[in-house]
């Protein structure tokens, strides 16, 4: 699932417009919100299961995913899909793990077409044969993503210890065939950065519009394995200048989108657009998140969507409150100038490199925390000299995953 979380914090960049492919008047029906301070949700990402066919060492499901494989029913997450829009979520993304493996995926895509969502499916393309594409293409289905890990057999099934190349490169024809808009995400870091010319060459081969490079964002499967996957600044560098080249020598043909990790800025992303902005993601266990890896901070309780309704959860919930706003912030963010463009940054980043989500995100220059980041890097490069003892990758699997929740207790 990895390869598909960047392309969500991308389509969320922009929110003074609709989000790619969503038409304005979608956006504009939407209910005034309840409080004046707080306006309605845009996207719903529904997680439909952490059960994937990949085992991606990038991937951002939690690490600990195979302590709770718990799944909401049909009926529950029509219900979700409903009070959704009610509370004004224009956009329905359908994710997982891998969302093909609910065999109930297009009576929810039906519902939601039926509700004026604009529906998108952010898949590996495992279990999207031609019957499968027909019937979500008559369910109502607006848009598929695809995800590739690169650009030839060897190394894509080697990222995804899976034999899925030529599977996807299938899937990637259906997709063309049955009039959709070609959207192809591979996720970059050290082992695929230097092959985002070939990448590119794949993707115009592939008849794709639009394609998204986005660079591993380490949290969830990717800070387990940021040692082995974060890229030296020269090969970021040159990978920046290959897709620039590109953009240049084939200009609107395909759309190239190049997301920078964060660990090489100096000036945080504002995350989700700011936490309980637009974003409101139900994990396949109904627990409602206010980002991807909100689980990840600890001695927060998520709210249910079986015990609560999404507008108590959006706009009463103590964890959708939490870092809404500025008022929790702390200095440098308090004061800064920026605080309502990057938000403070990433809550989650926060943690993971200082131990407290309401710090300020240490890539910003301004962090005191900021030579952490600036280490991390300089151990990447470090480590791309000489590689004798690297650690292998910690690929995503139940067992791993439950060898980390045993190691976190």
């Amino acid at each position: 699932m990895s390869s598909r979380a960047p392309a969500l914090a991308a389509t969320l960049a922009k929110p003074a417009s609709a989000p790619a492919g969503v038409p304005l008047g979608a956006m504009q029906a939407r209910p005034a919100a309840v409080s004046p301070a707080v306006a309605p949700p845009m996207w719903l990402l529904a997680e439909l299961t952490y059960r994937c066919p990949l085992h991606c060492a990038f991937c951002y499901n939690p690490v600990d995913y195979a302590s709770n494989l718990n799944e909401l029913s049909t009926a529950q997450w029509l219900d979700v899909i409903r009070q959704g829009r009610k509370l004004g979520a224009a956009q329905l993304g359908f994710s997982g793990g891998e969302p093909l493996l609910r065999d109930d995926l297009e009576e929810l895509v039906a519902e939601g077409h039926r509700l004026g969502y604009y529906t998108n499916l952010i898949t590996s393309g495992v279990g999207l044969s031609e019957p499968r594409i027909a019937r979500l293409k008559a369910a109502g289905l607006d848009h598929i993503q695809l995800s590739f890990q690169d650009s030839s057999r060897e190394m894509n099934d080697f990222l995804s210890s899976t034999r899925t190349f030529d599977l996807k490169s299938r899937v990637a024809a259906l997709i063309k065939q049955y009039d959709y808009p070609m959207v192809l995400n591979v996720v970059l870091h050290r082992y695929n950065l230097d092959h985002v010319e070939r990448i590119i060459e794949m993707a115009l081969a592939m008849g794709v519009e639009y394609l998204e490079l986005a660079n591993t964002q380490y949290y969830g499967w990717g800070l387990v394995n940021r040692a082995q996957l974060m890229p030296s600044q020269e090969q970021l560098r040159r990978a920046e200048a290959v897709v620039n080249a590109w953009r240049e020598k084939i200009g609107k043909r395909l759309r190239i989108l190049f997301v920078v990790p964060d660990y090489f800025e100096d000036r945080p992303k504002a995350c989700m657009n700011g936490w309980g902005s637009v974003f409101l993601a139900v994990a396949a266990d109904g627990s409602a998140l206010p980002c991807h890896a909100a689980r990840s901070i600890p001695n927060m309780e998520f709210p249910h969507v079986t015990r609560q309704s999404l507008q108590q959860i959006w706009y009463d919930s103590d964890a959708f409150n939490k870092f809404r706003g500025d008022a929790w912030m702390k200095e440098p963010c308090r004061t800064c100038e920026d605080k309502h463009k990057d938000f403070g940054g990433c809550r989650c980043q926060a943690l993971a490199l200082t131990g407290d989500a309401a710090n300020a995100d240490p890539v910003c220059g301004k962090s005191a925390d900021h030579d952490k980041v600036v280490r991390i890097v300089r151990q990447a490069q470090a480590a791309q000299v000489g590689q004798g003892g690297a650690q292998p990758l910690l690929f995503r699997s139940d067992a791993n995953s439950r060898k980390l929740a045993r190691a976190k207790k």
